[in-house]
C-alpha cells in the first residue's frame, strides 16, 4: 500500500473530458480543485491509500526477480458506461515500496509525453492505456535539471502484464499463479473458460493480442522503446510511454530509445521481441496447463508456433489499406508489393506518414506522380514499382476513386512528431504556457481529417529539429 500524498499546490491542468464521460464521471459537476487532489493522490479514494502492483521483468534480456510501481499506484476502479471493469492509476503520486529509493514523483515533460501519444494512439486505432489527467504539483523535482513535478492519471483496462505472471513463477507460487491466470481469464478472455485447456487459451489469446498490437505499432511508424516483459499487458493494451516515438525518416533499425544501446528494441525487431516476451509467459503457464512437463512444453510450443503466421496476417491486414489494397486471395504477393515501398523508402530516406500521403496524390494525378518520382530521386525501381502496384489496384477510374478512399481513411495526416511534442514539453515546462499543446491535441484527436491551419504539424521536422534520442523520464 501507499499512503496518500499531499501536493503543494495541486493544479488541474489537463483533463480529458470525452474519456472522463466514458467512464461515468460528470464532467459539468466536476469540482476542479477537489480533482485537483484526487488527481494527484491527496484524495486517495480506496481504503488504506494507493496500491502499488509487484512483478518481475526481463529487462533488455536480463531476469529481475522483485520489481513493481516505483512511481506509480492504482487510485481505484470503475465500471465504464459501456460496462467494461477500467483501472485508474496514478503515475508521479509519491513513493511507493519498489520505489527504490527515487522520489516516486514525475516531471511535467515526461508526463505529457504518455498523455499526448498515448490519446494520439487511441485515436489512430491502436489499443493503449488512455490519459485522464494531467495535474501539476506545485513543487519541483530533480533530475539531470531542477524541472516542475506533476502527476498523470492513466486509465487501463487492467495493469496484468507479463511480468506479473513472472514475479509468481519465479517463486514456485503455483497456487498464486492460478489465482492470477483465473483472474486474467475472468477479467479478458471469459470465453477461455469454455475451452478445452483455459490456461493455453489464456495463452493464445494474449498471443493473438499482442501480435495484433505489434503489426498496427508497425503501420504507423511507432517504436515502444522498452519492450520488456514488465511493459507487455496481458489485455494487449500498449503500456509505459517512456523513450517511444514515431519515425519520421523510415528506417528498419531505427532506434531512439537512449538506453536501448544495442538496439535490441529498434522498429523492425519489435515483432521478434514480441515472440520472445510472449515465450517467456508461456515458460509462467507450464504448470497450469499440464502436470507432465513434456505435454505442456509441446502445447506452449504449438501455440507459439502460431505467432509468426498470426502476426503476418495482421501486419498484412494493417498494411494493404494504406496502399488501397482490398484483400485477395494472394496475401503473399500484397506483402511483396509492400516490403518493395518500404525498401525504397529506406533507401531514399523517405518520410514514413507523408510517403503515403504523396502516394495517394500520386494515384490522382500525372503532376502528383512526378512530385513523388522526385522524392525518389528519379529512381527506376520506383517506376517498376509503381506499375506493379498501379496494375494490382486497378487502372479504372472506379477502381483507383475506391483505392484512395481507402487509403485516406488508413493513411494518418498527423502524428505526435518527435520535435512537436519537445516543444509542446519545452514551452509548457519554461513559461507554464499549454496551448502548444492544446493545438497538438487537436490535430492528432482526429488525425485522418486534413485542417485549416494545422500545415506546420504535418510536415517533417527540418534538420535542425531532428530529434535523435528519447528518454524514460523515470
Amino acid at each position: 500500500m501507499m499512503e496518500p500524498v499531499t501536493a503543494k499546490e495541486p493544479k488541474l491542468v489537463f483533463l480529458n473530458e470525452a474519456l472522463g464521460t466514458e467512464l461515468g464521471l460528470d464532467i459539468d459537476a466536476l469540482d476542479k480543485e477537489y480533482a485537483a487532489r484526487v488527481f494527484t493522490g491527496a484524495e486517495a479514494q480506496s481504503e488504506g491509500g494507493l496500491l502499488a502492483m509487484t512483478y518481475s521483468g526481463h529487462q533488455f534480456g536480463q531476469f529481475n526477480p522483485q520489481m513493481g510501481d516505483g512511481r506509480a499506484a492504482l487510485l481505484g476502479e470503475v465500471i465504464d458506461i459501456k460496462g467494461q471493469r477500467q483501472d485508474i492509476q496514478l503515475k508521479g503520486a509519491g513513493r511507493t515500496a519498489f520505489s527504490k529509493g527515487g522520489d516516486g514523483k514525475a516531471a511535467l515533460g515526461p508526463v505529457m509525453r504518455e498523455y499526448i501519444i498515448s490519446e494520439a494512439m487511441h485515436a489512430l486505432g491502436v489499443p493503449t492505456t488512455r490519459s485522464l489527467a494531467v495535474a501539476t504539483t506545485g513543487e519541483y523535482v530533480y533530475r539531470d535539471a531542477v524541472l516542475p513535478g506533476a502527476v498523470l492519471t492513466r486509465i487501463a483496462s487492467s495493469h496484468l502484464r507479463i511480468g506479473t505472471f513472472q514475479f509468481f513463477a519465479a517463486r514456485g507460487d503455483i497456487e498464486g499463479l492460478k489465482i492470477l491466470a483465473d483472474y486474467a481469464i475472468d477479467r479478458h478472455y471469459p470465453d477461455t473458460k469454455t475451452s478445452p485447456n483455459q490456461y493455453l487459451g489464456l495463452l493464445e489469446k494474449v498471443i493473438s493480442a499482442q501480435a495484433s498490437l505489434i503489426s498496427k505499432w508497425l503501420s504507423i511508424g511507432f517504436i515502444h522503446g522498452v519492450m520488456n516483459t514488465d511493459n507487455m499487458t496481458i489485455s494487449g493494451e500498449t503500456i509505459d510511454y517512456g523513450p517511444c516515438a514515431f519515425m519520421d525518416q523510415y528506417d528498419h533499425n531505427k532506434v531512439f530509445s537512449s538506453i536501448d544501446r544495442q538496439g535490441r528494441y529498434a522498429f523492425g525487431a519489435q515483432p521478434a521481441i514480441g515472440q520472445w516476451n510472449l515465450s517467456r509467459l508461456a515458460e509462467t503457464l507450464l504448470p497450469l496447463m499440464d502436470d507432465d512437463e513434456d505435454k505442456a512444453l509441446e502445447m506452449a510450443k504449438t501455440a507459439l508456433d502460431q505467432y509468426g503466421p498470426i502476426f503476418m496476417a495482421s501486419w498484412t491486414q494493417e498494411m494493404a489499406p494504406k496502399f488501397g489494397m482490398v484483400p485477395n486471395k494472394e496475401p503473399e504477393t500484397d506483402r511483396e508489393i509492400i516490403r518493395q515501398f518500404l525498401s525504397l523508402l529506406q533507401k531514399h530516406n523517405v518520410d514514413f506518414t507523408n510517403s503515403f500521403q504523396s502516394l495517394t496524390i500520386a494515384l490522382m494525378n500525372e503532376e502528383g506522380l512526378k512530385k513523388v518520382k522526385a522524392i525518389f530521386q528519379e529512381d527506376g525501381s520506383f517506376d517498376i514499382w509503381f506499375e506493379q502496384w498501379k496494375a494490382r489496384i486497378g487502372s479504372s477510374e472506379q477502381e483507383i476513386s475506391v483505392a484512395c478512399k481507402i487509403m485516406t481513411r488508413a493513411n494518418p495526416i498527423y502524428i505526435p512528431r518527435n520535435h512537436l511534442v519537445e516543444e509542446a514539453i519545452d514551452v509548457a515546462t519554461s513559461k507554464g504556457d499549454f496551448s502548444f499543446m492544446e493545438k497538438l491535441l487537436k490535430a492528432i484527436g482526429t488525425p485522418f481529417e486534413k485542417k485549416a491551419g494545422f500545415n506546420r504539424y504535418e510536415l517533417p521536422p527540418k534538420p535542425e529539429e531532428e530529434v535523435h534520442q528519447t528518454f524514460c523520464g523515470t
